[in-house]
């Protein structure tokens, strides 16, 4: 692996350290110098609704409608959702399922695109001046623009803009780590966009009403680090440019945070908690699209590398567009590759089927040849405790596997199964090659699956109990009023009798 001398504002005196983490080799200098390339407009665009963390968003077009280039196509729904628009001109051909960009390869609700080539822009977003604007007014432009965070984690920007009405902060943080081998989509993006994700920055830390914003990148990118320091001041905020250490995962939101301020963020607990808030720089670039000019998310760049690509290369391609097109604007495949997978090498996902689609978090397409993974027979564990020393959130993967292998999950949730961040480090420094973050990943699902169950059969008692309270409710009430209405019979019976006896004559009277 090569490690950059270190520069700029670096300090290590002012950084910490986090317990475990992994150097692997990064394999970047297939993409660190390649320039940011445009793909044309793609055949045809199939535009999940499924993007992000949280509820699909509801589709607002159908079969053979028209849409034009930024139209919403998608509407968010509930307070964790994300809008979908479209990203270029052209006709719908469904609004149906297609397989999603997922190793199950199920399908997911999708919005199918045929472009006509004219790449029309219908209305707009409103053009803001962030200078003068409400934190409020940012946050919903963030909204509109179905801005989510695009280093992997989807999670819908606004919300996170939001934290302030129900946290103290005082800290942005911009990850430009990148700390997953092969992918330099954010290095050659810092690189050429310094200026507009510096603009991004200020808007998002004015937004949050932050104090300070400090600027992660890691020490193998020094190009980056001096273009982010010629801009030290945005929209009144100070940037500081720190370079960290080159370890993954460098790049986890919490272990970054770790990183640079010392403080260690509690089992699923915020960051916000601390007071902090971490944007990747990729997102920062799209919330300056959206507030100066009004664009929605429709594009990203990728990094499309791998020893199995013919060009390996960095691209600004549509959201929607197909891995299959991708491929074959960089060359197609040199090889046949022994994985292909979305994202980086340590959490990508494998696909099998190359007409799935780019989203929003997709932020790498790697071909590995036989030569870039690892084909070794599964053998038994040794016991050696590698997995425990990497593991940088402090859990004992082979206690994990151990007890999944058992069907033990709630014997494993005990023992940190649902701390683990499947980063992969276990699985990558295993001598046994055991596949412990796939099985992890399992039993997380299962757990979720369980939990889902539970909560099902809760939530159907919870209503049985509400429907045989109500119907007692009502048997009562009817009860009630039989018993209103006979007293009420009862007491006419007996006015009536009273109201006979006084009219009857008595003896010896008589009767006028």
């Amino acid at each position: 692996m090569t490690i950059f001398p270190l520069a700029g504002r670096f300090d290590p005196a002012r950084l910490f350290s986090f317990k475990g983490g992994i150097h692997p080799e990064t394999r970047k200098f297939l993409t660190s110098e390649c320039a940011i390339e445009d793909m044309p407009v793609p055949t045809v665009l199939r535009v999940p609704l499924q993007q992000h963390i949280g509820v699909e968003a509801e589709p607002l077009v159908a079969r053979d409608d028209m849409v034009l280039k930024g139209q919403l196509i998608g509407k968010a729904r509930g307070p964790v959702s994300a809008n979908i628009h479209a990203p270029t001109s052209g006709r719908v051909l469904a609004v149906g399922h297609f397989t999603a960009p997922h190793p199950s390869g199920l399908p997911v609700p999708t919005i199918t695109i045929r472009p006509d080539g004219d790449d029309r822009w219908g209305d707009r977003l409103p053009r803001m001046r962030p200078e003068s604007a409400d934190p409020d007014e940012i946050a919903a432009q963030v909204a509109k623009a179905g801005i989510v965070g695009m280093g992997g984690a989807t999670f819908p920007a606004a919300v996170k803009l939001n934290l302030r009405a129900r946290y103290d902060l005082h800290t942005l943080i911009i990850n430009g780590a990148e700390c997953e081998p092969y992918l330099t989509c954010d290095d050659r993006l810092m690189r050429e966009r310094a200026e507009e994700i510096a603009d991004g920055i200020g808007i998002m830390a004015r937004a949050l009403g932050v104090k300070q914003v400090i600027v992660a990148i890691e020490a193998n990118k020094p190009q980056a680090t001096a273009a982010m320091e010629r801009y030290h001041r945005v929209l009144g905020y100070a940037l500081k440019i720190k370079q960290v250490p080159t370890q993954y995962p460098m790049g986890s939101e919490k272990h970054l945070v770790k990183t640079l301020t010392g403080k260690e963020t509690p089992a699923r607990a915020l960051t916000a908690e601390l007071g902090v808030v971490v944007h990747n720089a990729a997102t920062a670039h799209a919330v300056h699209l959206a507030v100066r000019y009004g664009e929605p998310s429709i594009s990203r760049v990728v990094t499309i590398s791998g020893r199995g690509i013919t060009r390996p290369a960095n691209v600004r391609a549509l959201i929607g567009t197909p891995v299959a097109e991708l491929l074959a604007h960089c060359g197609g495949l040199a090889q046949e590759p022994e994985r292909l997978l979305l994202g980086g090498p340590m959490m990508g996902q494998p696909i099998q089927n190359p007409r799935v689609p780019i989203i929003k978090g997709t932020n790498g397409i790697l071909a590995l040849a036989a030569s870039e993974t690892r084909d070794r027979e599964v053998m038994p564990c040794i016991r050696c405790g590698l997995c425990v020393q990497v593991c940088p959130m402090g859990l004992t993967p082979f206690e994990l596997n151990t007890r999944i292998k058992a069907g033990d999950l709630e014997g494993a949730a005990r023992v940190g199964l649902l701390d683990c961040i499947t980063c992969g480090c276990c699985s990558f420094t295993c001598p046994s090659n055991k596949p412990l973050v796939q099985t992890i990943h399992f039993a997380k699902g299962k757990l979720a699956e369980q939990e889902s169950r539970k909560h099902q059969q809760e939530q159907a008692k919870r209503l049985a109990e509400a429907r045989q309270e109500r119907q007692e409710a009502i048997a009562a009430a009817k009860r009630e009023a039989m018993a209103k209405r006979k007293a009420e019979m009862a007491a006419k019976k007996k006015r009536e009798a009273e109201a006979a006896a006084a009219e009857t004559p008595k003896n010896g009277e008589t009767v006028k």
